[in-house]
């Protein structure tokens, strides 16, 4: 069983802020699976550093206004 990441993300709503974008397009758009971007939405999966940069990029955002790891977690 996989462990569940501490890293949360604002992927969903900045979809929503992106006119609705889908997870299937978000996933085209950085070439990965819709499978994936769910994936990393849940906190199942933690993207690799260079995804989520490109998650970011497509955005138009700071890298952490996408992602964000809790202060205590150090």
């Amino acid at each position: 069983m996989v462990k569940p990441t501490r890293v949360t993300n604002r992927i969903r709503v900045l979809r929503a802020e992106h006119g609705e974008m889908t997870q299937a397009e978000l996933a085209e758009r950085i070439g990965v699976t819709r499978q994936t971007v769910i994936a990393i939405e849940q906190g199942r999966y933690s993207p690799s550093l260079e995804m989520a940069f490109q998650i970011a990029h497509v955005f138009k955002v700071p890298l952490d206004d996408v992602f964000q790891y809790p202060e205590d977690a150090a």
